[in-house]
């Protein structure tokens, strides 16, 4: 580092702190200092104080934990900030709660004004006559926390025009062909077609909220999960305007329709590398979720065995795509909940390197929720990153919801099964997959740090808070090529930092949570604070 930058005065000088840097060569600090954008000094209280000016601003630690940005490494940011605006209903447990909820929200709209309900879960509703039964002059659309299943009541459908036919597959009917109201998968299209889109200013305003909830929480980047270009301007203009405080990696979304000129699209978002919103990568979906019998699996399910599924992309078509992707330098993403999307990903992965030849291509393999053990080691040995995200493993059986009963006792100790990917060297990142379940950081490691073995067979899957720490942190960085620039607290790094508001690594794991961020830094400026 320049010396003349380096003796300059600081704007920010924090002292007294625990800080764990993420770097592997440093991992223990006291002091940090920061200039402009950057980290200038990391060392102890002695040695930082040279940095200290007139204007500088010190920060007393207190000796709480101060720790690189986290970034979250899938998540749906543009989508879930517009949901954020729809009826929340994670805490309607019964019928009764769901009315009050969406009867509430029916009341902040005119006659015949859609009702959006979000976050839902499973096993509160399950046809159309119990939405009717809540509101039937209004057209209802609630949909599962995992955004794999929906439910709309007749008025709905009847806009739709699918109460009686059409729709697909993923419709669900009755004895008589009338649809029951639930719908999986691509059976959504038909009703979320016909609601109406948000204003752009809606989004826009749904969008700065949200960044800001992101960084009360200490997250400073996010990799958003699905997007295209329209999504990426619509960050970029919030990054022109000043109202964007997270920084957002946008992947573009390879659907099962695309072709391969489709890529160029994936390609002008590749070229977009700004300060907070990059391109770079692409995402396909290869299976969809357990709860709805749409994850594809090696053995069938051990609760409706009949049930048959196909992944979203054949081997032929996914290896085609996915080596046009690899071909143009872009980075790929597979969402893979069965073990079998995970093996068909993997012998994709392993297709590709044959035509196109080996590089740092850094390809994903999002959730894992089920692997065999004879695939683990071919996550080291084809340089496949593992994205894991620690909520969605119960903490113990009687927290596994429906999925227990489709997994089967033969599959549990499969069932994200982190330590034994890490045993077998694979790269682990960490994210939450909101809007599936919360962003906050600390309900997901606390599941991390306290969660029970699942079977009598199976390995302790628990990961340690150092780990999760560098989950979230620097190798979240590795996982989009920016390891040299964030994920850690190192001198020259972008100043992306959190200040927490106990030493965490003195917490109990059941007390995890009691941490909260005090003091969140993007950039250089304090955008968060308590």
């Amino acid at each position: 580092m320049n010396k003349d930058i380096k003796n300059k005065n600081a704007d920010f000088v924090i002292k007294n702190a625990r800080v764990f840097t993420s770097d592997e060569n440093n991992l223990y600090a006291n002091a940090v200092a920061v200039k402009g954008d950057r980290i200038v000094f990391v060392g102890d209280d002695v040695g930082v104080e040279k940095f200290i000016g007139k204007t500088t601003r010190i920060i007393d630690g207190a000796q709480r934990t101060l720790t690189a940005g986290f970034i979250d490494a899938h998540i749906h940011l543009l989508s879930g900030a517009t949901w954020m605006g729809y009826a929340e209903l994670s805490q309607a447990k019964t019928k009764d709660e769901y009315k009050t909820i969406l009867r509430i929200f029916a009341d902040t709209l005119k006659a015949d004004e859609w009702i959006i309900g979000w976050r839902s879960g499973y096993d509160v509703i399950s046809t159309r006559q119990d939405l009717d039964e809540i509101i039937a002059h209004h057209p209802v659309y609630v949909r599962t926390a995992d955004a794999h299943t929906a439910w709309a009541n007749t008025k709905a459908l009847e806009l739709a025009g699918i109460l009686k036919e059409g729709g697909g597959s993923n419709v669900i009917r009755d004895e008589n062909g009338l649809a029951t109201g639930e719908l999986r998968e691509d059976g959504m299209k038909a009703v979320l077609d016909i609601i109406p889109p948000p204003s752009a200013q809606f989004i826009r305003r749904q969008l700065k909220h949200a960044s800001q909830e992101f960084n009360k929480a200490g997250i400073t980047s996010v990799h958003n999960m699905n997007g295209d270009m329209r999504d990426l301007m619509t960050y970029a203009a919030a990054e022109d305007s000043g109202e964007l405080n997270v920084r957002v990696y946008v992947p573009f979304e390879v659907k099962p329709e695309a072709n391969e000129s489709d890529l160029e699209e994936a390609l002008t978002m590749a070229q977009i590398q700004g300060e907070f919103v990059r391109g770079g990568a692409v995402k396909f979906f290869m299976d969809g979720v357990w709860e709805s019998y749409t994850a594809f699996n090696v053995l069938p399910y051990a609760d409706e065995p009949s049930v048959k599924v196909e992944p979203i992309f054949s081997f032929e078509h996914f290896t085609r795509m996915a080596a046009a992707c690899d071909k143009l330098g872009l980075q790929i993403a597979v969402h893979c909940c069965g073990d079998g999307a995970v093996r068909q990903t993997l012998d994709g992965y392993a297709a590709i390197q044959n035509l196109n030849g080996k590089r740092d291509s850094r390809h994903r393999i999002e959730h894992v929720e089920v692997c065999q053990p004879e695939d683990m080691p071919r996550f080291k040995e084809l340089g496949v990153i593992a994205s894991i995200q620690l909520s969605h493993a119960p903490l113990n059986l009687s927290k596994g919801g429906v999925a227990t009963a489709r997994l089967g006792e033969q599959r549990w100790r499969y069932w994200q099964a982190w330590r034994d990917l890490k045993n077998a060297g694979a790269q682990l990142c960490m994210g939450s997959d909101w809007t599936v379940v919360s962003f906050d950081p600390m309900t997901h490691i606390y599941v991390a740090l306290n969660r029970d073995k699942l079977s009598p067979e199976s390995t302790n899957q628990k990961l340690t808070l150092q780990e999760c720490v560098i989950g979230y942190t620097r190798d979240a960085a590795y996982a989009e090529f920016m390891e040299n620039q964030k994920g850690q607290v190192r001198e020259g790094y972008l100043a992306d930092l959190v200040l927490f508001s106990h030493d965490l690594f003195e917490l109990k794991s059941q007390d995890i949570m009691q941490a909260k961020p005090i003091w969140t830094m993007v950039n250089g400026k304090v955008v968060w604070e308590r």
